[in-house]
């Protein structure tokens, strides 16, 4: 069993064919899939598709790109959409994208502590994109965390060792996409050899960042399997026990699917 816990099946090309992308991962053991919201006009998006197929789960956010436009945002109305349908599992895609900084940076904090106290309001993961924002990442969900817990995804995680052993001291769980099979990755490969099995996802992030030896191509569900058996070598497992542990770390952080 393996779960693609991040992609953007809304997205073209995916979006164009869909039934035949979802097969294509069952035929290659995928048996889940989290479809992940990034901003709210697409949210009908999502919730047709988590009706449409049985394996498909959502979730509800405003990626940091897009907080500008989500200025009005309170945590209420995230729990308000997150309640509209019993497959919409997780809190995001939201965070800190510092490296782009297509919405200012005070409009994503304010966009960031609002999924935040969702997530503490409804005991629901919140999935964190953070990019060339560690420090004030950190910050937050330190400061956040102390007034009242919460679940804690890392999507996609590229930082650096410091800061995944740090979110690991807040409880977090931390996952892997293709870019931890690039050739030019081998620090972040030495990070997750090191990080507690216990601890790490894996996902695609489909349609990006596909995995070696597909780099290049647009990415789908299916191709997890590249990365699932990248990591499964650099922990010295089997790839049906690697497949298995990071499922049952899904499940401990979402809950069991119907």
């Amino acid at each position: 069993m393996i779960i693609d816990s991040h992609c953007h099946l809304d997205y073209e090309p995916m979006s164009q064919s869909l039934s035949e992308t979802i097969q294509r991962a069952k035929d290659d053991g995928i048996n889940y899939i989290l479809t992940i919201s990034t901003k709210d006009k697409s949210f009908n998006k999502i919730l047709k598709i988590i009706n449409d197929f049985d394996n498909v789960y959502g979730s509800y956010g405003i990626h940091p790109h897009e907080a500008k436009s989500h200025q009005t945002l309170k945590s209420t109305d995230i729990i308000k959409r997150i309640n509209e349908n019993n497959k919409l599992i997780g809190i995001g895609e939201t965070g800190l994208d510092f490296y782009y900084n297509h919405s200012a940076k005070a409009e994503q904090i304010k966009c960031f502590e609002e999924h935040i106290e969702a997530a503490q309001n409804t005991n629901k993961p919140i999935i964190v994109h953070t990019r060339s924002a560690e420090d004030e990442t950190l910050e937050i969900l330190k400061k956040r965390i102390k007034e009242k817990s919460f679940k804690i995804l890392i999507h996609c995680f590229t930082g650096s060792r410091n800061f995944a052993f740090k979110l690991l001291d807040l409880g977090a769980y931390i996952s892997a996409s293709g870019v931890v099979t690039f050739k030019k990755s081998k620090d972040l490969a030495a990070t997750f050899k090191d990080i507690p099995n216990n601890k790490i996802l894996v996902e695609t992030d489909a349609p990006y960042l596909s995995p070696e030896p597909l780099r290049g191509k647009s990415n789908e569900p299916s191709f997890i399997i590249h990365t699932v058996k990248f990591l499964s070598q650099l922990k010295k497992l089997s790839f049906s026990e690697f497949s298995m542990i990071t499922s049952n770390n899904f499940f401990k952080l979402f809950g069991k699917l119907n």
